[in-house]
This record gives C-alpha cells, structure tokens and sequence, in this order.
C-alpha cells in the first residue's frame, strides 16, 4: 500500500514529506513503546503512534521507516515536525484511535 493510500484510508493530514506519497510500505507497526518499536518494527514497515515527541522519529529513523502516522488528533510540537523535514521522513495525521487506525490498515492488506 502507498502512503497517499495510507493516508486515505486513515483521512489522514499530511504535515512533512508529500514527495513520499507514493513510496510503497510493507507493513506497520503501532505502538507508543518505543523500545517495543525498535525490537519489534521492521524496516520499510511505519509506524503508527499516539506520542508526538522528537523520539518518535528518531525511532523511525533508526529502523528506515518511511511513514510515521500520529494519531488520536494530538497537536504536534513544532520540533518533532523540524526533525521530521529535515530526516526526509513523511508524517501523517488522523483524529482516529491507534487500535481503530490499525484494523482499518489491516483490512485493506497491510500487515504487522
């Protein structure tokens, strides 16, 4: 599934990266444990997460995640969208739950 797929899907807001949109992701991994994340996500894969804090993209930097979906429409700090524009990293935004952004991922064919 693409990103602009992804962020249908999700009727996500695009805050960084729209040359992205069309990047092809493998699978997800939903989480708010960032440490879960590093010995659980796989690269290529997003991240989706109810936290907006700079560590979040670090994270998804680390294991090459294309994609970082924020969800539970929180207000994101400036800061983590600088660290996000400078990574070359895309970061969407929904107002819908993690468990709820998961299962609609999952029902349209992306896997953990």
């Amino acid at each position: 599934m693409t990103i602009r797929e992804i962020a249908n899907r999700l009727n996500a807001k695009i805050l960084t990266g729209e040359e992205l949109l069309d990047t092809e992701v493998d699978g997800a991994c939903g989480s708010d444990l960032m440490s879960d994340v590093l010995a659980f996500g796989d690269q290529h894969s997003m991240l989706l997460t109810g936290l907006t804090n700079p560590q979040v993209i670090r994270t998804a930097m680390m294991l090459d995640m294309p994609c970082v979906v924020f969800v539970r429409g929180k207000p994101m700090p400036e800061e983590t969208l600088a660290l996000a524009r400078a990574s070359g990293l895309c970061t969407l935004a929904t107002d819908i739950r993690l468990f709820e952004a998961c299962g609609l991922l999952y029902a349209g064919g992306v896997r953990g």
